[in-house]
């Protein structure tokens, strides 16, 4: 992941992904207990970071992008609430373990699927047993359809490449569907997602 091209991509005025959170977090929204913590991961310009602040979650928002992470403090701003900013290069984060109550991944498909391991394998770890993953993305198909994400399908999602990163998991939910979205600039038309929330076991008694 390149920082500079994120960079670039962020420097409008315009929230390149929009200002409202992903349409899966606000679906999910009574799974998250006010007073928790929550990781987000490569969180961008903060839409979804803010809106967890605003259930009332100790936010702890993750991006490679210096650009993005201003935008984020502007929107944290606006909205009234408190988010904690890092600059992080997820490739070579040192990513706490058994911190949070919650890690949130939406639309992190930059990763190839090297990167990829590494980085769910990553957020499992920073779960506290007995925390949940929240991840959402774009299925191959969407490569076809060219309203959002990468060119490289191997970037996506597929219900047995989640099956299998995450077989050490309750899975609660994993769904694969169609819709239409309209998420700034950066996500919008008909798009193939998958959802996946998924509990890291909780320690044996």
């Amino acid at each position: 992941m390149t920082v500079n091209r994120w960079d670039e991509r962020y420097r409008g005025e315009d929230y390149l992904f929009g200002r409202e959170p992903s349409a899966f977090l606000k679906r999910e929204a009574d799974r998250f207990a006010k007073g928790s913590s929550v990781l987000a991961v490569a969180d961008g310009e903060g839409r979804n970071g803010v809106f967890l602040a605003g259930l009332g979650l100790k936010v702890h928002a993750i991006d490679a992008s210096s650009v993005a992470l201003e935008k984020s403090a502007r929107l944290a701003r606006e909205s009234g609430v408190e988010i904690k900013l890092e600059q992080a290069d997820l490739a070579d984060w040192c990513w706490p373990r058994e911190t949070y109550d919650y890690v949130v991944a939406i639309f992190i498909q930059f990763a190839d699927p090297a990167m990829r391991a590494h980085l769910f394998e990553a957020m499992k770890c920073a779960l506290r047993p007995g925390g949940l993953l929240l991840l959402h993305g774009y299925r191959p198909e969407q490569v076809e359809l060219g309203t959002g994400g990468p060119p490289q399908p191997e970037n996506m999602y597929t219900r047995d490449l989640l099956i299998s990163a995450f077989g050490d998991f309750e899975i609660l939910h994993l769904q694969e569907h169609d819709a239409t979205i309209h998420e700034g600039s950066g996500h919008s038309g008909p798009s193939a997602l998958i959802d996946l929330v998924a509990r890291r076991p909780a320690v044996s008694p």
